[in-house]
Order: structure tokens, then sequence, then C-alpha cells
């Protein structure tokens, strides 16, 4: 799916409710938002407050209790013709990118390994090479043959960015992408994703509990028991 309209997502009244025994937990709470491509969004708010929920649901990576979702001006989720698996799976490889608080790197894969696993799975045309030019962009070239064991924490996030980059993705979902490292690293983080917005045109959705990262984005929601609010 190419994104070529204005809205990226679209979501109305996303709501996702857990169970837990007789306890009826609603973890969202009828969000509705729209995000515009090439735009830099940072939810923000209390552990509990639903950030993650969202995301999760604005990356297809889990199915709401009820609402809609469209991508593109396509039904993701909804009265509409939602998606079936086959197509989810499709859509989350060759759309979304995913960076996580935790860098899950496979220990006995090199960096180049690393960012090269989408690969195995999926990839684009025309992505050859991708491995060693987003690498050497992030200050990476020297560490390719390095074990994740024998690198940094900032280092292994600027190779869970590559890899999240690798596949051209059209959206990139950040889930607390500084949350394991230091104010320096963070702000090294903060700017790739800046400079990703800005000079690549990449849709970026981060959750963050860091005010300074999250004032890096050019829209903030705050999060407060599961619904989102817009100054």
């Amino acid at each position: 799916m190419t994104i070529e309209n204005g809205i990226s997502l679209d979501a109305r009244e996303l709501t996702r409710v857990y169970r837990r025994g007789n306890e009826e937990i609603r973890a969202l709470d009828g969000v509705s938002l729209q995000i515009g491509r090439g735009e830099f969004v940072s939810f923000m708010g209390p552990s509990g407050s639903g950030k993650t929920t969202l995301v999760n649901l604005l990356g297809c990576l889990d199915n709401p209790s009820s609402g809609e979702l469209e991508l593109a001006g396509k039904t993701i989720f909804g009265s509409g013709r939602p998606l079936g698996e086959r197509e989810l799976t499709r859509i989350r490889r060759g759309v979304f990118g995913y960076i996580f608080q935790n860098f899950y790197l496979i220990p006995t894969l090199t960096v180049r390994e690393n960012v090269a696993v989408p690969l195995a799975f999926y990839h684009k045309p025309g992505v050859e090479g991708e491995v060693e030019r987003l690498l050497g962009m992030l200050g990476m070239e020297h560490r390719m043959n390095h074990l994740p064991g024998e690198i940094s924490g900032g280092e292994m996030q600027r190779v869970a960015i590559a890899r999240a980059l690798v596949n051209r993705p059209e959206i990139l979902l950040a889930d607390e992408p500084t949350g394991n490292l230091d104010s320096k690293r963070s702000g090294e983080i903060g700017e790739i994703l800046q400079h990703l917005n800005k000079n690549a045109g990449l849709t970026i959705i981060m959750v963050t509990h860091n005010p300074g990262l999250g004032r890096l984005a050019g829209r903030a929601i705050e999060m407060m028991d599961g619904k989102a609010y817009e100054n």
C-alpha cells in the first residue's frame, strides 16, 4: 500500500477493553484523531494512560474492541470491509517500521545481520543496499560486524532504527525509543527522528515519557485514562 493522500491514519472512537477475571479494564476509551502524511506526532502521559495501547492499534499490532481505523482511506478495522490477517501482515511489513524501548536485537547476529532480518521475510523492490546505507547514515558503519553485546545502548538503538527503516516504511512507530538511554543518547536519537521527519518526509508516531523528546514532535497529544487530549 502506498500512502498518496494527505491523511495517513484516521481513527474514530477507538476503544480497547481487556478483561481480568470479572474486571473490565478500559485501556483506550473512544479515541478519535487523524494523523497526516509527513507529521511527527508524540503521545505523552503517565504509565497506564493508554499510549502504547493506542499506538499498537494505529500500527495494526492489535485489534480494537470497537471503533474504526482507516489507513490511507482503506478500512483496517471497523464497519467497512476490515482486512484479513494476511493483508494485515503485508501492511505491517510494508507500511510500518517499528522501534521499541527494548531493542530486540538477536544476540548471535552481527549488526549488519540484525538490520537485514526484515528482508528475510519481505522486501520492497529497490531496497538492495539499504543495510549499508542506513548504517552509514546512522554512524554505525564501523560496527557492522560487531555483535549486539559488543556495542553500547545508544548504538543498539541506532541499529534498531536502521532495522525499522530497511524496508523504507511510510510510517515509523516508536514506543519509548529512548526509555533505556541516558540524556545525551536520548538527545541523539531525538535528533535522528527529527531529521528523518524533516528531511525524508517520514511520518513518525512516538510514545515517550521524555518531555524534551516529546517537544521535538510537531504535534503533541496528551493521554490520560484512555483518552487523548490535544491543545
